[in-house]
């Protein structure tokens, strides 16, 4: 892409709708972004149960252990907002004139997506080991599908933003190839003149002197001025 840097085009070029909804990119911030609300969806709406029907108290269906409940569903919306937020990023992305400026937002990138992997891989390992110690009942078992969901979806979680983080990687790399930034200033031949300097014929005069600018010829001996005789 000619005057590329980091993955975009020039800055104030016209964004397709089309072209940008088919991004590799955009389609895996839409899918971490569905993949989100089903998680903290499923647990805040069914992965919670009353113990027994005289106690009102609503416990975590994950081994009735409330930080389970709690981590997943705030890694949930940690991802939810953040995809959100990115996603606006890389719309605007192009508008961005500073190269520094589309470093920063390129790193941010490649180090939310690598941290929001960690959390998915956190929340996955957390509620897989307490699902394992959580004895069967029939609160339990409505919830069952719920909690099953929140974990599948966790584990694919962490598939999706390790894909993002190297898709930000890849153009972190790419921005940090100079030679993007200099299509305007040099010809794309590389035997090709530098723009700045006149170019001659290519053939040497022959001519090796000039004329002088002065074409009166000197007389050696001037009027009235006689050499002395020894």
């Amino acid at each position: 892409m000619e005057g590329a840097s980091f993955g975009a085009g020039r800055a104030g070029g016209v964004i397709d709708p089309v072209d940008f909804l088919k991004q590799p990119q955009t389609i895996l911030r839409v899918t971490t972004w569905i993949f989100s609300i089903v998680v903290f969806g499923s647990i805040v709406n069914e992965c919670y149960m009353n113990k027994d029907s005289q106690n009102p108290e609503l416990l975590c269906i994950f081994n009735e252990n409330e930080s389970a409940c709690s981590y997943g569903i705030a890694v949930g919306i940690i991802a939810f907002f953040g995809c959100i937020f990115f996603f606006v990023v890389d719309l605007h992305f192009q508008q961005i004139s500073s190269v520094k400026d589309r470093k920063r937002a390129v790193l941010l990138d490649l180090g939310f997506s690598g941290f929001l992997s960690f959390l998915w891989f956190v929340a996955f390992c957390f509620l897989a080991n307490q699902w394992q110690r959580t004895t069967m009942s029939k609160g339990v078992s409505q919830g069952a599908d719920a909690a099953r969901a929140a974990i599948t979806f966790s584990f694919f979680s962490i598939i999706v933003w390790v894909a993002l983080a190297v898709k930000a990687l890849q153009r972190y790399r790419l921005g940090t190839d100079m030679s993007l930034f200099a299509t305007d200033q040099f010809a794309t031949d590389p035997n090709a003149a530098y723009p700045g300097y006149p170019t001659g014929s290519g053939i040497e005069s022959t001519e090796t002197y000039q004329s002088p600018p002065f074409t009166e010829t000197l007389d050696t001996n001037p009027k009235g001025y006689q050499v002395p005789a020894y």
